[in-house]
């Protein structure tokens, strides 16, 4: 692998993670509901950004670094399909069954609207 590739994802990771550690407990502190709102969030704001970064590099041919940096390394590390998947199946543990559909079902749908927005916002610049 190129090792100005491996280092933008490294650098793009090394905002990601800690930038999602912040907002999820930010969020978590601001809601009182079994709904895991900062993983949603995320999870959304990742898409669009993602979105985003697919549109910008299919209408200007952006470069494989920043498709590294953004893409791979930050969104890689921001977005969170693991801690998604824990919170759902702790829903159904509780036997917050209708919660769990509603976070899997607005997570998918919500997030996949957020990516193609993303992606016309991008393809229009």
């Amino acid at each position: 692998m190129n090792p100005i590739l491996l280092l933008a994802i490294a650098a793009g990771a090394l905002v990601g993670a800690p930038s999602r550690y912040l907002l999820d407990g930010a969020v978590n502190r601001r809601t009182d509901s079994e709904l895991p709102w900062g993983t949603f969030l995320i999870n959304v704001t990742g898409s669009l950004l993602l979105g985003l970064l697919a549109g910008l590099v299919l209408a200007h041919h952006l470069g494989s670094v920043t498709n590294a940096l953004v893409g791979t390394g930050f969104c890689g590390a921001y977005t969170t399909f693991s801690t998604f998947t824990y919170e759902t199946l702790r829903l159904i543990e509780e036997g917050e069954l209708r919660q769990a559909a509603l976070n899997v079902t607005a997570s998918v749908v919500i997030g996949l609207a957020a990516a193609s927005v993303g992606v016309a916002v991008g393809l229009a610049a």
